[in-house]
């Protein structure tokens, strides 16, 4: 069994989020892609949308999005973003 993704989510000011993860799946501008152990090497530019790290023993994160990049190589996946917020920091307020 393959081991889990090593996942680091920055933007140029900090490291939004660094750990380990079953798989991550981001909204590039060909169509969503999902990146799993052993997936073939990848760079592509990301479009607005969420960033989605899951499965990992360092938690789950969502990660909203205006533009940014993808790279995966040797199950290390780097995605450099700007600008991104915490999915839950973009959600409607309860009224």
């Amino acid at each position: 069994m393959a081991g889990p993704l090593t996942v680091d989510v920055v933007a140029p000011d900090r490291v939004l989020w660094s750990g380990t993860a079953e798989r991550l799946v981001a909204p590039t501008v060909e169509g969503e892609i999902g990146l799993l152990t052993g997936h073939e090497p990848v760079l592509s530019v990301l479009r607005a949308g969420t960033v989605r790290v899951r499965g990992g023993a360092d938690g789950d994160a969502e990660f909203a999005i205006s533009s940014g990049f993808v790279s995966f190589d040797r199950d290390v996946v780097t995605v450099v973003v700007e600008p991104a917020v915490p999915a839950e920091e973009t959600a409607p307020a309860a009224s």
